[in-house]
């Protein structure tokens, strides 16, 4: 029998629901709030949602909604026949507090102060060019994507006469203030948009001042490199992970260091073991490329990992908008209250990588420092594709378009999974895909891994291996990391039957 901590009984006085506003949305901020802040603790068991919803005036379907969203991130669990009740969460060094941080981390401001001094005295240009000779990046693929292509999402649905329009009428007639040299910080318009679209749709709470544009999240991830690390300096990332945030980091002088990823995400633990780390990059609501979404349990604990080292926590959110049951997770950043964690946002999951727009969500005293940063290296941004994204955002574009793409991507991801071959030696089943723009699928070892790829290529059809996300120094050994990601939204659903239809094939003849 499951036993259970005791709690509290649920109360719920303090619940104050405004009538105007998203009822769902509103009680799974008030609960997922006191589960926080320790007034729903571990084991608290909920009422059912037909009784909480007689308690507060609501209807059972407001209630649902709320519980499959604390669901979904974990705060809550279904016990069968049983009920419902708040999950066993760690417990913490430090609580979660209400406020920022005002100490700035040494090695920040070490680096801004005497970046010039570092870079005539330690000759840091010089090994630059060694480092990027020993960690160099394979350009990405390029032309007309084709199934099963990994990290682009369907350009054929994006709306570009609309976008054509919009383009034309800001350069037909531009004012002749945004001309000039501009906020190296981005565009006021957008960044102002861009955080009311975060508060909004993703539960992140920030200003636009917490807002720096870039070209794209690789910018961001090395802007975050130049200003927070010097050479030397331990950053974690995950094994298997985003590759590129790894050579940026490496790039930069560090010493990158895989962490595990499991079931929950990064292995918190074993980050904790690196003794000399004080920053950590993770992809949390769909970890690239294994596809978990981190466990609530270990958000908290990479937090606190961050508040005792007085480190950083870079969140890569690149296709958090593509959830398929339920309102998107929020991210890590939302739950971080003492300025810990930089998130990083892009454009090019829903528009196009082309456009080259992302940006930072920064704690409030790297906001100057970081722009600063920016001034030095690029001075500001291109205006009219910040214009552009802008006005469509404000006039509702931004919004339908990415319920246009997620329910596209729905549709292209039922298609690879009913075509999905089974049968064929060594090849796992296609698991269940309920975020994100691409699959795992396992695969019995490494040399079926390499043969399974070439004959999906030997018929025109990309398929990536796994094992090209590790790091060359990992312990695993080299057949535990074999396996196949796919991406299933590049393409309409007819190409992905054709190229289905090719691998089944290749594969199993």
């Amino acid at each position: 029998m499951h036993e259970r901590p005791f709690a509290l009984p649920f109360d719920p006085a303090g619940i104050v629901l405004d009538r105007r506003r998203g009822l769902s949305q509103q009680l799974y901020q008030a609960l997922r709030a006191r589960v926080l802040d320790g007034r729903l603790g571990s084991g608290t068991r909920l009422p059912a949602t037909r009784d909480l919803a007689v308690m507060l005036s609501l209807s059972r379907n407001s209630v649902v909604r709320a519980y499959d969203q604390l669901y979904a991130e974990g705060y809550i669990e279904s016990r069968v026949g049983d009920g419902t009740y708040v999950s066993q969460l760690p417990k913490l060094s430090t609580q979660l507090s209400t406020g920022l941080s005002q100490g700035l981390s040494t090695g920040l401001s070490t680096i801004c102060v005497s970046d010039t001094e570092d870079l005539s005295s330690s000759g840091r240009s010089g090994s630059a060019m060694e480092r990027l000779k020993t960690h160099h990046l394979p350009p990405p693929r390029t032309g007309a994507p084709r199934a099963f292509r990994v990290g682009v999402p369907a350009f054929d649905l994006f709306p570009f006469q609309l976008w054509a329009r919009l383009q034309a009428g800001f350069w037909r007639k531009p004012d002749a203030a945004l001309l000039g040299y501009g906020d190296p910080a981005g565009e006021p318009l957008l960044r102002g948009l861009i955080a009311a679209y975060l508060r909004r749709s993703r539960g992140l709470a920030c200003t636009a001042e917490q807002i720096v544009i870039t070209s794209g999240a690789q910018e961001a991830i090395s802007l975050c490199a130049q200003l927070l690390l010097q050479p030397g300096d331990e950053v974690a990332v995950e094994n298997p992970g985003y590759r590129a945030a790894g050579h940026t980091f490496a790039l930069a002088g560090a010493c990158v260091r895989g962490v595990p990823v499991d079931e929950e995400g990064l292995d918190c633990e074993r980050l904790a073991q690196l003794a000399e780390c004080r920053l950590a990059y993770v992809t949390p609501a769909h970890q690239y490329p294994t596809g978990v979404t981190m466990s609530l349990a270990r958000r908290l604990s990479l937090l606190d990992w961050a508040e005792q080292r007085n480190g950083w926590v870079i969140e890569d959110d690149y296709d958090g908008e593509y959830r398929y049951s339920g309102a998107p997770l929020a991210p890590l950043a939302a739950l971080d209250r003492q300025g810990r964690v930089l998130y990083v946002g892009t454009f090019g999951k829903i528009a196009f990588p082309a456009l080259r727009l992302g940006y930072l969500v920064l704690p409030q005293r790297l906001v100057q420092p970081f722009s600063q940063g920016r001034a030095l290296a690029v001075r500001h941004s291109e205006i009219g594709n910040q214009h552009v994204m802008a006005q469509f955002m404000a006039q509702g574009h931004f919004q339908r378009h990415i319920r246009r793409m997620r329910k596209a991507a729905l549709a292209r991801r039922n298609v690879l999974k009913a075509g999905w071959p089974t049968g064929v030696p060594g090849l796992g089943d296609m698991p269940e895909v309920a975020a994100g723009l691409h699959v795992r699928v396992a695969v019995d070892n490494y040399a079926r891994e390499q043969e399974l790829v070439a004959l999906a290529e030997a018929v025109g059809v990309e398929v990536n291996p796994l094992s090209s996300y590790w790091l060359e120094d990992s312990e695993v050994p080299v057949d535990k990391r074999a396996g196949l990601v796919l991406g299933f939204a590049a393409v309409p659903e007819a190409q992905i039957a054709d190229a289905l239809m090719r691998v089944r094939k290749a594969w199993r003849t």
